[in-house]
């Protein structure tokens, strides 16, 4: 089993018991939460809650569709004529071979509508009971194959996320590094600036470094920078324990809170740019973690 699993899949199963036959598709999108639609054969009425409790032991998110086409095979000796619809039929037929219309042959006679009948689908408890169980076993069998389809997706998810959350860990770091220099940056703008405006000003070193002082705490990005760093850490876990789709959503919001914080922060360009850079990775990030279960 993947460390993840997705949400889009397909299973399919077929199966067969006495004379009937059928199919079972399961398919499943993304869902906040766990959806189950049942479409089944009427007279089967025990299949939709099987389908459900199945589905909700095996799958934890996603909108699922599982649907049952369901025939009865029924052979020429099960087949009964129906005396009184076939008696009408000779009747007009007669009267139209007064008026020099062909007779009508026994074959052409059978195959008009009403004239043979297939006995009721399934009339015996006991033979119903049996047919739904062996229905039921394919219901299992589709969302198994649903369940390995969702694991090969997350297969591939895997790598993709992986490679975000790198970016992500990455621009975090130079995010640090360029925060280190914003207080000499911001500490020489106000200076040259102070310079500037009273060149003559008595005690404007001391001014210029309690200003300065002031600046670099208002920007200090330090306390975002190590709940990035904490966030990266807790999306590599949560991708080791699954289903963990719910949970990195709420991560993604924590995410971008920081990146956001740190772009109002920043004082210089080059932060600003990272804190961008940073947005733009969290969201792409929190597209593919629209797909996680």
């Amino acid at each position: 089993m993947s460390a993840i699993s997705g949400m889009t899949g397909f299973g399919r199963a077929d199966g067969a018991e006495g004379d009937w036959i059928w199919s079972v598709e399961a398919r499943s999108v993304n869902g906040r939460n766990l959806e189950v639609r049942f479409r089944g054969p009427p007279g089967f009425d025990g299949l939709e809650r099987h389908a459900k409790t199945a589905a909700q032991a095996r799958l934890s998110r996603g909108q699922i569709t599982l649907g049952i086409q369901a025939k009865r095979e029924v052979g020429a000796a099960s087949l009964k004529v129906n005396e009184d619809v076939l008696a009408r039929y000779l009747t007009l037929a007669n009267q139209l071979a007064e008026e020099g219309a062909t007779p009508p042959s026994a074959d052409g006679l059978l195959s008009l509508r009403g004239v043979l009948e297939a006995p009721e689908e399934v009339d015996d408890p006991e033979a119903r009971a049996v047919v739904e169980a062996a229905m039921a076993v394919s219901i299992d069998q589709a969302l198994d194959a649903l369940r390995t389809s969702r694991d090969r997706e997350g297969s591939q998810l895997l790598p993709v996320i992986t490679d975000f959350i790198d970016r992500i860990a990455a621009l975090t770091a130079h995010a640090g590094t360029e925060a280190a220099a914003q207080t000499a940056a911001i500490r020489e703008r106000f200076s040259r600036r102070m310079t500037e405006l009273a060149p003559d000003a008595p005690g404007l070193e001391e001014r210029v470094f309690l200003e300065a002082a002031s600046l670099a705490t208002k920007a200090d990005v330090r306390e975002e920078l190590d709940r990035l760093a904490a966030h990266v850490a807790s999306a590599r876990t949560l991708l080791q324990q699954p289903p963990a789709g719910r949970k990195l959503d709420f991560l993604m919001q924590e995410f971008m809170r920081e990146a956001n914080t740190l772009c109002s922060k920043s004082a210089t360009t080059a932060l600003t740019g990272i804190g961008l850079e940073l947005k733009a990775v969290i969201e792409q990030l929190r597209e593919q973690v629209q797909n996680v279960e």
